[in-house]
């Protein structure tokens, strides 16, 4: 989130709440990324150039990014600029070693999909790609303390960590209150709607 904009969520915050989404554990230069201010993601999408990924790499994180985090009621990933965001923290706080991971995760991605389908990953239908991501998300699951981490397991937490610090991701899908109103303690859920950010 630039620094200009009127609405800003704590950083540390974000953080706790992307971490309790991926099971109480998030990598160092994620955390790094985060609190050091990575703002890339809300750079015009026709002059934002990528500097860890291809084109063709940055619309497949953008894509499966989307699948995670779809367009609902509310912005979905893609919107948010995680793929930029994903981007930024790879080339500016991930080792080189965890980036070239990350770029084979994406290579490995569009070999099964051409297993799968005969094609690559963006050509496929979107149910191909989300069986294929559902693929991926159990083996992660099932290497959960594995090292180095799994490729997809990477994807979803800078792409939760990218979108929950994001305007849209804060904001539009965490009911935010800057300066809260009186506290309730025994509200029910249908009457608030969302869960809140702080």
């Amino acid at each position: 989130m630039t620094r200009n904009q009127p609405i800003d969520i704590d950083r540390r915050e974000a953080l706790r709440r992307a971490a309790l989404l991926l099971g109480g554990m998030l990598s160092a230069p994620t955390i790094a990324g985060v609190l050091a201010g990575c703002e890339s993601r809300h750079a015009d999408a026709t002059t934002f150039t990528p500097r860890a990924l291809t084109e063709d790499q940055l619309e497949l994180v953008a894509t499966m990014a989307e699948h995670i985090l779809p367009t609902t009621d509310t912005p979905g990933a893609r919107a948010a600029g995680v793929h930029r965001f994903i981007d930024t923290m790879l080339a500016e706080y991930y080792p080189a070693a965890d980036t070239q991971r990350f770029v084979s995760g994406l290579a490995d991605v569009d070999a099964r999909a051409h297993r799968l389908a005969e094609r690559r990953f963006l050509d496929c239908s979107p149910a191909q790609q989300v069986a294929l991501l559902e693929t991926l998300d159990r083996e992660a699951f099932a290497m959960l303390a594995a090292a180095p981490t799994p490729f997809f397991r990477t994807l979803k937490e800078l792409t939760l960590v990218g979108y929950y610090t994001s305007q849209p991701g804060a904001t539009q899908e965490l009911k935010y209150l800057r300066v809260p109103g009186r506290f309730s303690g025994c509200v029910p859920f249908t009457a608030v709607g969302r869960t809140w950010s702080v």
